[in-house]
């Protein structure tokens, strides 16, 4: 891996601009320009000690950037930590973030040093961080001031020396004015602020990340284009974590090696999120696929081909197929 987190220029030869980068164990492909203007965001982040605040929906790809920050930073040769808020119970959290001294409480049998401790001189990362409870956050913000705390039952106070990520897909804004989100904390972790785009909203990666997946996986299967265009097309509510599971999930159901429409779930086949199909047939699917891919290129059909996913000679086949249709005739002649 290189300094900058690049394994590979192309995820496939189709996706000319899509480059994969591998940040603390997770890969990213990426080739929206939005993406590739968080990652340098995310660089020039990186290069100060400033607390960060990552926002975004909930498997947009957080975690990855904050890794990202760590991998870019001064510090990447440190420990890097993650907490989960979300899911850890209250009565826990404190002891998991601040450490116990031996006998602190019933099964402390020895001294537990905290997450806090263990990234000294590196990254915390603080995923779902709206999720504190008022008491935890007082707690957190003395010491990311730099007050000196103890372990739960110590007598020695401790102080590190630690780069504090935070993640969340709540809007702090509007917790803080509702009095459930204290300010001062949310100023001290914001400040600097990266938000990941969903995922709907970055629609060159959909393709590149979904080809990732299968082959990463699957190596021997391809999409077809219907199969790509329903992927392309789908709003995926659940962002990047769901486009991998529908990709798996498709991939197994395949009888062949190519995965055709009716092996994806059944809401991305018709091309909503959970309202059912809107009775739109695969040709009809297909033939629109490739009519928006051409007018996307203007005619040209080889990277109308690229766009889909498809060699120019199946292009072309299936523009052959079309003639007598009602598409545009001005469209099929330049295509053809």
């Amino acid at each position: 891996m290189t300094q900058t987190g690049r394994l590979a220029t192309k995820a496939r030869p189709e996706d000319e601009n899509a480059t994969i980068h591998s940040f603390g164990g997770m890969v990213a492909v990426v080739c929206s320009p939005s993406m590739k203007q968080l990652l340098e965001k995310v660089r020039k982040t990186a290069n100060t000690d400033a607390a960060v605040l990552i926002t975004g929906e909930t498997g947009c790809g957080k975690e990855l950037i904050a890794r990202a920050i760590h991998h870019h930073s001064l510090r990447c040769t440190r420990a890097w930590v993650d907490v989960q808020c979300a899911a850890l119970p209250d009565h826990l959290l404190e002891s998991e973030l601040f450490g116990y001294e031996r006998g602190a409480f019933s099964g402390a049998a020895t001294q537990k040093p905290g997450m806090f401790e263990l990234a000294n001189g590196g990254t915390l990362f603080l995923d779902e961080v709206g999720e504190l409870n008022p008491q935890m956050q007082v707690k957190l913000l003395r010491v990311l001031d730099g007050v000196p705390y103890y372990r739960l039952g110590g007598t020695r106070k401790v102080t590190t020396d630690v780069r504090i990520v935070a993640a969340t897909n709540a809007n702090l804004e509007e917790a803080v004015e509702r009095g459930v989100f204290r300010r001062d904390l949310y100023h001290r972790l914001d400040q600097a602020r990266l938000n990941v785009p969903s995922l709907k909203s970055r629609p060159e990666d959909i393709v590149a990340l979904s080809r990732y997946f299968l082959t990463s996986q699957f190596p021997d299967l391809q999409f077809s284009e219907s199969a790509l265009h329903a992927i392309r097309t789908y709003s995926w509510p659940g962002n990047v974590r769901e486009l991998r599971n529908a990709v798996i999930k498709a991939a197994l159901s395949a009888d062949s090696d190519l995965i055709e429409l009716s092996d994806l779930p059944e809401g991305i086949q018709s091309g909503v999120s959970g309202s059912g199909p809107v009775g739109r047939t695969l040709e009809q699917i297909e033939r629109q696929a490739i009519l928006g891919a051409l007018s996307e290129t203007g005619g040209r059909q080889e990277p109308a081909a690229q766009l889909l996913g498809i060699s120019t000679r199946t292009l072309i086949r299936k523009l052959k197929l079309y003639r007598g249709h009602d598409e545009p005739e001005s469209m099929l002649a330049v295509a053809l």
